[in-house]
């Protein structure tokens, strides 16, 4: 992977954190966590992507191979084989080439994940050194996304210590613990501790919900922006429910963020929190539409940010590019994750499959499989709520925690009847997916076309 992707491609996000590395100047909107990370590398003199992409390359496959080495030791060579084909499946190695927030979430749970089941799979205690790499692994991840500990928390609790089923309510308030504290104490962190400039990136919520209520409920709804400002949205389609971008400064409708400039972030949490008091239903039918988007239940085949990008994005910090072997690779990896194989809600399915099937009081497998499983359903399950973009990578983690499990829950015998009823809902969300993109029109797969 290493020698076929070199040096990692550059997203732009990829692009706009690494002008912070350069400039030594930290702002909020992209995790600082990474920036302050990739400075580390730079001041060593290892500059450009190709660091972050070798780190996240490693930590990928060390977790990996960890599982499928702990398989295959205790006898289950096949489900050891099933990870390393896990792992080599093309959207996900595509989007994993991309130096980019998700990629090193997602590589930094799945070496998590290796440490633990290494240990766990044998009957053998993680030690102090493991117990120090797994704080430390987990406590990235956490930071490197702003809605990452929706996936972390459940992970976390169920590496820590052996997932049993008759003390859920303890460890499922431990969960609601550990969430509320991250996302209380993350703002202190990335302004105190890695002292990143606010960007007033919490807005972009309010904002995108706001434009989703006032589309349905009608402008008088939202008394946030003059009436005027909410008919001039209407008129230039400015009321997206797949992403948010459409808003931001030197699109067609950053008229609505120049509106709300200077306006305190208390007035704008405050008319975002009585639109959705007053208009529950247009809220929710808003919510629900862009879940289905990022989801990508009901979408036609070719729907944007799904094919992993083969290139850098154009640069003056000597950010290069893999060869031309991508673009034909990537190409394929996007008609695949494009497919009802790729929807995350069919990995959502599968993560609720095992929970339902797995005994992890009679297993080792079953008990890492369940947190794997808990962790992408609580990831996918917070776009319902926190989300303002539909991009297939937002899904990297969901989609590997999800497959992971699986291949850990059929290591055992599974009860036929509810094997045979979860595989039937599965087969369910694949056929309606399939229809979906056989017939609704095709949008294109570039993100121009979402912004238009």
């Amino acid at each position: 992977m290493l020698a076929f992707f070199w040096p990692g491609v550059a997203h732009y996000d990829s692009v706009a954190q690494y002008q912070q590395v350069v400039s030594g100047a930290y702002y909020d909107w992209h995790p600082p966590a990474m920036a302050r990370l990739w400075t580390v590398f730079y001041r060593l003199g290892w500059t450009g992507q190709a660091p972050m992409f070798a780190l996240q390359t490693l930590f990928y496959w060390i977790g990996l191979g960890l599982v499928a080495a702990a398989l295959a030791r205790s006898g289950a060579r096949k489900a050891a084989l099933g990870v390393f084909a896990l792992g080599l499946w093309p959207p996900l190695l595509g989007w994993q080439a991309l130096v980019v927030k998700d990629g090193q979430m997602a590589a930094a749970l799945l070496c998590a994940t290796g440490l633990v089941a290494w240990k766990r799979l044998q009957g053998r205690p993680l030690g102090w050194s493991g117990t120090a790499a797994l704080v430390l692994l987990l406590g990235y991840a956490a930071l490197v996304r702003s809605n990452a500990i929706f996936a972390v928390a459940p992970l976390a609790v169920g590496l820590f210590a052996p997932w049993r089923w008759r003390d859920w309510r303890r460890r499922f308030v431990l969960i609601g613990a550990t969430t509320l504290a991250v996302l209380a104490l993350s703002p202190m962190i990335n302004h105190g501790l890695f002292g990143a400039e606010p960007s007033d990136v919490e807005a972009t919520q309010p904002l995108f919900d706001i434009a989703g209520i006032a589309h349905r409920a009608g402008p008088e709804a939202v008394p946030l922006l003059p009436t005027t400002t909410w008919r001039r949205i209407e008129a230039k389609r400015c009321h997206s429910s797949v992403l948010w971008d459409i808003f931001s400064i030197g699109k067609r409708c950053d008229f609505i963020q120049r509106g709300l400039a200077g306006r305190p972030r208390r007035e704008i949490f405050s008319a975002w929190a009585r639109a959705i008091g007053e208009h529950p239903g247009s809220y929710l039918s808003h919510r629900f539409a862009h879940w289905n988007a990022t989801t990508r239940w009901f979408v036609p085949w070719h729907f944007p940010q799904a094919v992993p990008q083969a290139q850098s994005l154009p640069n003056r910090l000597a950010l290069g590019s893999p060869g031309r072997q991508l673009v034909v690779y990537n190409r394929f990896a996007g008609w695949l994750a494009n497919s009802p194989a790729g929807a995350p809600i069919l990995a959502l399915g599968v993560a609720l499959a095992v929970l339902a099937l797995a005994r992890p009081a009679q297993s080792a497998a079953h008990g890492l499989a369940v947190p794997l499983a808990l962790s992408a359903t609580a990831m996918e399950l917070s776009f319902l709520f926190v989300s303002i973009a539909s991009d297939w990578r937002y899904h990297l983690w969901s989609m590997l925690a999800a497959w992971l499990s699986a291949i850990l829950l059929v290591t055992e015998p599974l009860p036929k009847r509810r094997a045979w009823i979860a595989l039937a809902g599965l087969a369910l969300i694949a056929l309606s997916a399939l229809a979906a993109r056989l017939m609704l029109p095709q949008i294109g797969d570039d993100y121009q076309a979402l912004i238009r």
